[in-house]
């Protein structure tokens, strides 16, 4: 177990190695305890404001919505804190494509970028996310920010979220989640 914060460079090493990488969308219980682990401490870091000057670089602002988009999914699946710094990530991405470090990224690292807005209730930021990735010609990933999209626009919500939010759900949620089609997260 890891106590210390890590740089930038190594949770960027780590999130983007092959093992990581066939667990990006496929976690595990396991996997969800090695985040909390290896990252906790960065992640209290970020919160606390104490990484802000890593947005001022590619490699540092990618990190950043990383921490705050991707690992508290993972961190603290099931809870509302999965979902406490996601405006925060939205923050470091608009900063970082204003400066156009998505210009020197790879496609994977674009996606990452980018998924904060697929991740947003704000149909604003939905039709952003289809823009970022369309624009990008991230095929794969536009699929889901319109999959994404369509959910949002149709209920202003991600209804598989209601449950861990405290949310009131809508007989019309009710139905979508139990339904064939049904995103749950």
């Amino acid at each position: 177990m890891t106590h210390e914060p890590v740089t930038a460079e190594q949770l960027l090493g780590f999130w983007f190695s092959g093992r990581v990488a066939k667990l990006w969308f496929r976690s595990t219980a396991e996997f969800d305890q090695e985040l909390r682990d290896k990252f906790l401490p960065t992640y209290q870091l970020a919160c606390d404001g104490q990484l802000d000057h890593w947005q001022q670089n590619r490699d540092g602002a990618l990190a950043l919505v990383i921490i705050f988009d991707q690992l508290p999914l993972n961190m603290f699946r099931g809870k509302p804190d999965s979902f406490a710094t996601e405006s925060r990530s939205r923050d470091v991405a608009a900063y970082a494509i204003e400066k156009e470090f998505d210009r020197h990224m790879t496609d994977k690292q674009k996606a990452f970028l980018y998924m904060p807005y697929m991740h947003s209730e704000n149909i604003a930021d939905q039709q952003r996310s289809v823009e970022l990735f369309e624009k990008a010609g991230l095929q794969e990933n536009l699929r889901f920010a319109y999959h994404h999209r369509d959910i949002v626009k149709r209920f202003g919500r991600f209804p598989h979220r209601n449950q861990i939010l405290g949310r009131q759900s809508s007989q019309a949620e009710l139905d979508d989640l139990a339904s064939k089609e049904a995103f749950l997260g």
